[in-house]
């Protein structure tokens, strides 16, 4: 089955590659959890405590995308979008990066656009839906403490 990558920078629309998805698994339960949010939810940013990175290289998803990243997603939203933008970014101690698959199966990369070495995906026009979550870095392994948030701002 192919995929769309598609290189998460502002608007998430930079790059469109169709390559096949060979490494993530977004069938499997997330490690950090599964997490419901509406439009206007709150506190915003939704903060979610994770432990970054994996054993699986994601620039395997196509060239936009980089870091090591677990197989099975790290965090599952559930998202009923309304008419603002969504944001996902990691803080961190490390260099992280942020891997996405949107509820309409395309994939969304990043690995600095929030700065201080912090990635960045925002939606402008969020769907209604799923997003699997997978929060890398460049260390290898899976020890990295990091923090992901959720906005609508």
């Amino acid at each position: 089955m192919n995929r769309i990558v598609i290189a998460g920078l502002g608007a998430v629309a930079a790059l469109a590659v169709t390559v096949p998805v060979v490494a993530q698994n977004y069938n499997r339960n997330p490690a950090f959890g599964t997490f419901r949010l509406g439009a206007g939810f709150s506190p915003d940013p939704y903060s979610i405590n994770v432990r970054a990175g994996g054993t699986r290289n994601a620039a395997q998803l196509g060239s936009a995308c980089a870091g090591s990243i677990a197989d099975a997603p790290d965090v599952r939203i559930q998202y009923q979008a309304g008419s603002f933008p969504l944001s996902f970014t990691v803080r961190s101690n490390s260099d992280t990066t942020l891997v996405i698959n949107d509820p309409n199966g395309r994939w969304y990369c990043d690995d600095d656009s929030a700065g201080n070495l912090d990635p960045l995906v925002r939606f402008n026009q969020p769907s209604s839906g799923q997003y699997d979550v997978w929060i890398g870095h460049y260390e290898g392994g899976s020890g990295v403490r990091a923090r992901l948030d959720v906005s609508e701002y």
